[in-house]
């Protein structure tokens, strides 16, 4: 990708005509960099396939907290300073999103498998891909300094704006508006060693409160982390803390985790019990209104939501140029007048994309409908009874913290050492 004016216009096929200059100047010609080689996407999948299979290992075989942090400095320079955090998995769902939608759309195949990969690791290992393969991640792994503890209902509420902003993300890359998880990517800037100052702010604040809550972009904002959660709800190895039996009991665990991943013991008299007729009338209630009331908020914001779409904000100029509500052009109207096509036609593709989000917006609205459904339903539900302290694999970012602190872990630990 080009990263100039002029690279724009070329990769728009000469679209817009460049400027006309007076004075006997002669614009320089264009030398784009070719392309890179196809075998250096297929190096990143590899190298983050073995990141994947490191993980697992120094997770799940050898519960090694250094060994993962290994892993997570590995991919910040890797996955980020070297390749500059692009292709990104959490990215790549943007991709997924134009190909479902434009059949035009040529999906790479090494984009593919970044958006693939992790979430197979994750059906099988959990959230691996979290635990330091992913730079995002790692990055904030790495500056977690003194973490402070959320409220559990804090926390069950701030998770909600990543499933709002997974279907936000959907909306604007499938109508091909904008790939709105990269161009607010809080980490991109420190990768790539440029960008603007208001990102900066942002990245250096997201990284300062990095330092005392545990990973706070992963957990509630990361899109991408919405279906990671679904995959390692249903891993088949998940990590696990101790039996019944091997418990002491200790809370270190519990109190060692900064993502609210550890459950805690629920007694048999207060777990498992069933919902009321009057709680699932509740229940019933609450999701059918929050369902409605995101549809009917999604189709009164399609208009504003259609006008970041470049054609709708150029045709919206346009047509207030030609009717005289406004005074002098921009760059953008003054390339397509110099096109010389018809403002109909520049019209007609407005309408069509103001189509797509009168259809897109109230889907998106009735989904975070049902996520807030969803929540308030747990809310309500009685946890199942537990004897010990156990991880959510849903949550849980395989940082192996519970585990490296775990006394009786720490105990086998020595004794292999001694043998």
């Amino acid at each position: 990708m080009l990263g100039n004016g002029w690279g724009f216009w070329v990769s728009a096929g000469g679209r817009f005509p460049p400027p006309e200059f007076t004075g006997g100047y002669r614009m320089p010609g264009l030398n784009p960099a070719p392309p890179p080689a196809a075998w250096l996407a297929w190096l990143d999948v590899a190298m983050l396939a073995l990141a994947l299979a490191a993980m697992i290992f120094f997770a799940h075989r050898k519960s090694s907290r250094r060994g993962i942090l290994g892993v997570a400095v590995f991919s910040v320079f890797y996955f980020g300073f070297y390749r500059h955090g692009c292709v990104c998995s959490v990215g790549a769902l943007q991709n997924v999103a134009l190909a479902a939608a434009n059949a035009n759309y040529d999906f790479p195949w090494t984009v593919a498998a970044f958006f693939v990969l992790p979430l197979a690791a994750a059906l099988f290992w959990g959230r691996v891909f979290c635990a330091g393969v992913c730079p995002l991640g790692a990055l904030q792994e790495l500056v977690l300094w003194r973490p402070v503890k959320i409220p559990a209902w804090l926390e069950r509420g701030l998770r909600l704006f990543a499933w709002a902003y997974l279907g936000l993300a959907v909306l604007l890359a499938a109508t091909g508006t904008v790939f709105v998880i990269c161009r607010y990517d809080p980490f991109v800037l420190f990768f790539r060693l440029h960008g603007s100052f208001s990102m900066l702010m942002a990245g250096l604040a997201v990284l300062a409160l990095a330092a005392v809550v545990g990973r706070p972009y992963c957990r509630f904002l990361c899109p991408y982390g919405v279906l990671l959660r679904i995959c390692a709800g249903l891993a088949r190895w998940p990590l696990r803390l101790m039996d019944e039996e091997e418990c002491a009991m200790t809370r270190i665990c519990y109190q060692e985790c900064p993502y609210g991943a550890i459950l805690r013991p629920v007694p048999e008299k207060e777990g498992g019990l069933g919902f009321g007729h009057g709680r699932l009338a509740l229940v019933f209630a609450v999701g059918l209104a929050a369902v409605l009331v995101g549809g009917w908020l999604g189709w009164r914001a399609a208009p504003e939501l259609a006008r970041w779409h470049a054609t709708v904000a150029l045709a919206e100029r346009v047509a207030l140029e030609n009717a005289g509500k406004v005074k002098g052009t921009t760059l953008e109207s003054r390339a397509f007048r110099q096109l010389g096509l018809p403002a109909d036609e520049l019209l007609s593709d407005a309408l069509r994309v103001r189509r797509q989000f009168q259809f897109g917006a109230p889907l998106m609205g009735v989904f975070v409908g049902m996520c807030l459904a969803g929540a308030f339903w747990r809310s309500l539900r009685s946890p199942p009874a537990r004897a010990v302290f156990s991880i959510d694999p849903s949550f849980c970012l395989v940082c192996a913290r519970c585990l490296d602190a775990c006394p009786v872990l720490k105990k086998r630990r020595i004794a292999a050492i001694g043998e």
